[in-house]
Formats: C-alpha cells, structure tokens, sequence
C-alpha cells in the first residue's frame, strides 16, 4: 500500500507491529469500536447542570426553579378533551364545581386536587331481562334464557315467560354519577320488579295478546317513577317486549289448548253465520209478508173508498131525478148482465109471423144425464 513504511509499519495513523492504532483510539489486536460509558456521561451531565444552575444544585433558587417547572407541568396536566357525546362534570377534591363542560377542550385541576368524570349522556343504553345476547367465535350472535328473571305469575294465577328490552339515557349527569353506582344493575331490577307487577294485576290471554302494547307503556311508567324515586338522574325511552310465551316445559299442552279453542270459536263462528242467514231470510220473508198486507190493506181501503163515493154520488142524483136514475140504473144492470150472452131478439108485432119457437133437443142430448141411483129403471 502506499502508505506502509518500508519497514512493514502500520496504516497512516501510526505504525505498529501486528496491531497498529486506528483513528478512535489505540486497539489491540481485534480493532472493534468501543461502547460509551454511560457512568461518564451521566456524570458529564451532572456536572453541566450544576454549571448551568447559578449557585449550584442545592442553592435556594435553583429549588425554586425546579418547584417552578414541575408545578407548570401539573398545571398544564389539568387540560382535558370532552368528545361530542360526553358532558363533562369537574370536581374538585370530589365534589362538583356547579358547572358542566361542553364539548371541546377544557380545564381543570389536575388530580389529586381535580379530576374530570365524562358520561356519554346521548348514548341509548340497552338493558335485557330474562335473557343475555353475545357474540360467540364462530356462531355469531347468540342468545341464551334466563328463567329466573322471565318467568312471572299473572293475575288469573298462571305463568308466563316474557323476555324484554329496556332502553334508557342519562338525563342528569350529576344525579346520575353521584346516586348510581350500577346505572345497569338499577334498571334491571327495577324493570324487573315493575313487569312482575304489571303482569301479576294481568290475565294471561291479555298479557299475551291485546295487551302487550299497554303493558309497555304501563312498565316504561313504572320503571321511570321507580328511578326518579332513587334520584338516578336516568330516562327509560323505550320498553320493547321480545317474546311472550307459556313455559317451555307446558308449550305443546298450551298449543294442543289453544288448537282446540280456535275449532271452538270456528263452530261458533260458522253456528253464529247459519244463525244469522236463516233470521235474515226469516225477516225478509216476514217482511215480504208484512209489505204483501198493507198493500192488499191499501187495495181494499182504496176499493171501498171508491164504492163509497160511487154511491154517495149516485145516491145524490137519485134524489135529484129517481126515475131518470133507476132507469139507468135498470139499463146498465141489464147491460152487464146481458152483454155475455148468447140471445135472440124477437120483436112482437107483424113483422115476427112466421117465427116458431122450439126447444134446442140438440143442446140437450150433449149434456150427460145424471147418474141413476138404486139401479136402472
């Protein structure tokens, strides 16, 4: 290399045997580079600070300076961030400083003086009683009965498996993180212990048909009164009922019941339409009937009223002219009588010579002579 000596000394930096000097140090034969020591950096470091601090370490500024900086850190620890469905609640050494805090950045003391709570007052809790709802690797959702909590005694002394859903907001954070230690737990005993009340003043059939959608409103009511009693600072927005059904052990005799109630009220149904159909004919026929009387009623009135007058008006012209009006009378009577008949016209006097009378024998031999009783003759 050019720079070797002739001599076979080292590299530039100096010459050697077998080792040689590299440019951070004298090496030995392995020619590694060497860690730091951190004792002597630490100690490097001491020795600046105590240089920096006018006095030294110890000296009083230099102890209020350092109290200075820390209680600027702890200051500056009080900021805290409230999201957009938080409210939050400052206290102090635990007791609240009478104002909220709005969404966005604020300031409080930091602990241990102040501390700051954060309820999610727009969140719509969920609360199941009689059943629990999970997520199970690899099946999903899954949904598992609890018995102890749906099964209740209804007012006609049945039971009755209802499983419901109650949901609820926080309405005031103070009340409610002050007076609530298991804001889930409260609601579920509460709902609990309402439902048990509303059902056990219910019939079975009402519970299990017409009747859920007030039996809801009647445990939202209940449930609500029962919290504000507590103080819970919580609002019950919605009781939504999931199932209501007979016990599980008791469902097939309850269909086999309920299968036997629908063909009842299907004969009953079908008997209540004969019924019906044969007193609608019987009424229409009746008043067929009816109608039938009063017209031949008003036929007759009518036909007599006529009658009437006819007389009265004939009876008033009979006194007026009696001959005149028994001769028309006569005529008309004659007229009536005669106007059917077969006859024969003979007028008396010269012009009727050579007109015999005789008897139609003819006529006679067509009718059929009576029948002889007691034998022939």
């Amino acid at each position: 290399m050019p720079w070797q000596s002739q001599g076979g000394g080292g590299g530039p930096w100096g010459s050697g045997g077998g080792g040689g000097q590299n440019p951070w140090g004298r090496g030995g034969g392995g020619g590694g580079i060497q860690p730091p020591d951190l004792e002597d950096l630490i100690r490097k470091g001491q020795d600046r600070f105590r240089r920096m601090m006018p006095g030294g370490a110890a000296s009083p500024r230099a102890i209020m300076l350092i109290v200075l900086a820390a209680a600027i850190v702890w200051l500056a620890s009080g900021f805290y961030r409230v999201q957009p469905d938080e409210l939050g609640v400052p206290l102090i050494f635990g007791r609240w400083t009478g104002a909220y805090a709005q969404p966005g950045l604020n300031y409080n003391l930091p602990a241990p003086v102040g501390s700051v709570e954060r309820p999610k007052v727009t969140r719509l809790n969920r609360v199941e009683v009689g059943f629990r709802t999970g997520v199970v690797q690899g099946r999903g959702e899954a949904k598992r009965d609890i018995t102890q909590e749906s099964l209740m005694l209804t007012g006609d002394e049945n039971i009755i498996d209802i499983q419901f859903v109650v949901f609820w907001q926080i309405k005031d954070a103070k009340l409610f993180l002050f007076n609530i230690r298991n804001p889930d737990n409260a609601v579920k005993s509460a709902a609990e212990a309402a439902m048990r009340e509303i059902v056990g003043r219910s019939n079975f059939e009402f519970a299990r048909t017409q009747g859920r959608g007030r039996i809801q409103e009647d445990a939202k009511k209940l449930i609500q009164l029962v919290l504000d009693m507590y103080g819970s600072g919580m609002i019950v927005t919605q009781v939504e009922i999931q199932k209501v059904d007979p016990p599980a052990k008791v469902i097939d005799a309850f269909r086999d019941v309920q299968a036997a109630r629908a063909d009842k009220e299907r004969a009953v149904n079908d008997a209540q339409g004969y019924f019906n159909e044969q007193t609608q004919r019987a009424e229409g026929e009746s008043e067929k009937i009816l109608r039938g009387a009063e017209g031949f009623k008003e036929a007759r009135i009518a036909e007599a009223t006529g009658a009437a007058q006819r007389f009265l008006s004939i009876f008033s012209q009979y006194k007026e002219a009696k001959d005149i009006t028994m001769r028309r009378m006569y005529l008309e009577t004659m007229e009536e009588l005669l106007g059917s008949m077969d006859k024969v016209i003979i007028e008396q006097g010269g012009g009727s010579s050579g007109v015999v009378p005789y008897l139609p024998l003819q006529d006679l031999t067509k009718r059929k002579a009576p029948p002889a009783q007691g034998g022939t003759q």
